[in-house]
């Protein structure tokens, strides 16, 4: 199948134009300025997001956004690489076409226009990560490896590899109910909402932190980083849940 494409760089000047960019949460969400907010910042660190159109259509069908490895936003040290936060080509009649691949090349130019070392990213069979299928297709080499997740990365020249933060001594750290979060993804922040009704309902006075830098999103307790409920040392989500899946987790995990 042939598309014709182009590649939308979204910045603070042109970003009301391109609200896909905050991961298909409406506009009008309440929250959606938050991850607005997050970005603001994080363009001076080298942030990039890039939209993938079609020709024809009027919405992205695929999205790519990552930094400089130092300003990366998971529980990895990727000094010296641009780090890849987030991947995905939205539909299935256009995956395994080719389209994610030109939005990994977009992050290459750059990183090699920035002489790093290459390209590293985590992956993982989980919601909200990219598999790491797409990227050994693409020269992508398997650096390590925890539970579910990947380290993956390609290199331009020789150095140092990525690796990954000892987030599990992190993790023990935490044996009453824990919520670290960031802005980074925004579905999460608007979980932070979600479930207070819950957590008044049920009694529930969580320990409620807010990584505000990337230096601290990389001693998160999990390698994902974004999100993370603990308790009694033991990472009970990793990614966004709704209201439901935390209720399930409160009789499962919390009753007595």
């Amino acid at each position: 199948m042939s598309f014709t494409t182009h590649i939308i760089e979204v910045t603070r000047v042109n970003i009301s134009q391109h609200p896909q960019a905050i991961c298909f949460i409406n506009p009008k969400h309440e929250l959606y300025p938050r991850k607005i907010e997050w970005l603001e910042d994080q363009f001076k660190n080298g942030l990039k997001i890039k939209l993938l159109y079609l020709e024809g259509e009027k919405k992205p069908i695929g999205f790519i956004e990552y930094v400089p490895g130092e300003y990366c936003w998971r529980s990895v040290n990727a000094k010296g690489y641009m780090f890849i936060h987030c991947l995905w080509i939205n539909g299935k009649k256009y995956q395994h076409q080719g389209l994610g691949a030109l939005l990994i090349e977009e992050v290459e130019h750059d990183a090699q226009d920035q002489n790093m070392l290459g390209v590293a990213v985590v992956t993982s069979a989980q919601s909200f990560m990219a598999t790491q299928a797409i990227f050994v297709k693409n020269g992508y080499e398997p650096v390590s490896k925890s539970g579910k997740e990947q380290l993956l990365a390609k290199r331009f020249k020789k150095g140092p590899l990525p690796s990954i933060n000892d987030w599990e001594s992190e993790l023990k750290s935490h044996q009453d109910l824990t919520i670290i979060y960031s802005r980074q993804c925004p579905w999460v922040a608007r979980f932070i909402e979600e479930v207070k009704p819950i957590l008044e309902q049920k009694h529930l006075k969580p320990t409620i932190i807010e990584l505000k830098t990337a230096a601290e999103a990389q001693k998160a307790p999990s390698l994902y980083s974004a999100f993370n409920l603990i308790y009694k040392g033991k990472l009970l989500a990793d990614r966004y849940i709704s209201p439901t899946r935390f209720l399930n987790i409160v009789k499962k995990d919390l009753s007595p």
